[in-house]
């Protein structure tokens, strides 16, 4: 995308767009193409990255495969169109139940790996994340926001209905490059919430259990047999035969 997008290959940059958001892009312009993509960055690194580690460790692999079951069936049919409205609604609030620890952990970790700008990211999530019209999705885009000093949100389109949504952030509009520093924050995030994963799995896991101890009798060339008197005092005979 970034770089259909630094080529002026605006067309071809919309067809793109459709393999990353629902987002209509029929008459987007680089700068709002450059926004989508980017929300849609910030987005999937909570949906696609952070949420599938947390509850893997949390649950272990049910926990994992139910997450991407719920999220896969509200990306599918979790609009807020005449076509979906009826049946989506479940998918979708299923989905921003799940997300709601997820997504808040992926804004601190957007924070933590912001580098010179972590106070600008948490102080943009904090203000503007609950602006969203989702309970989550706005969580990480205002972090990403903050961290990257551009500005998110906007007027979008989907299957013909328009939404306005709330600002995020006090920056610049987004520009074609900031799309390649949006990967490269999304990725620190991703390892970031790894090393988070393994320490919330380490105590359930073989190597974080206390060792068990054989209590049954060792056997070799010399045996012993413990005989206990009346006093209640042990005493340990050995037989080397």
């Amino acid at each position: 995308m970034a770089r259909l997008l630094e080529a002026g290959e605006v067309p071809e940059a919309r067809q793109r767009l459709s393999h990353l958001c629902a987002r209509d892009a029929t008459t987007l312009d680089s700068a709002e193409l450059t926004r989508a993509a980017t929300e849609s960055i910030a987005e999937n690194t909570s949906d696609a990255v952070v949420a599938p580690l947390f509850w893997g460790a949390v649950a272990g692999l049910p926990g994992l495969l139910g997450y991407r079951a719920l999220n896969t069936l509200d990306a599918m049919v979790g609009y807020r169109s005449a076509r979906h409205r009826n049946f989506g609604w479940a998918a979708a609030r299923a989905d921003d139940l799940v997300n709601l620890v997820p997504s808040r952990l992926g804004a601190a970790l957007t924070a933590v790996c912001a580098g010179g700008r972590a106070r600008a990211s948490w102080r943009v999530w904090r203000r503007d994340g609950g602006q969203h019209p989702s309970p989550n999705a706005g969580q990480v885009e205002a972090a990403f926001a903050g961290a990257l000093d551009i500005r998110l949100g906007g007027t979008n389109s989907y299957g013909g209905e328009v939404e306005s949504r709330a600002r995020l952030g006090e920056g610049r509009e987004p520009e074609p490059v900031d799309l390649r520093r949006a990967v490269r924050l999304s990725r620190r995030v991703g390892a970031a919430a790894l090393l988070v994963a393994a320490a919330i799995a380490a105590p359930t896991t073989p190597w974080g259990a206390a060792p068990v101890q054989s209590i049954g009798p060792r056997r070799g060339k010399s045996s012993a047999r413990r005989s206990v008197d009346n006093s209640g005092a042990g005493a340990v005979a050995v037989d080397n035969r």
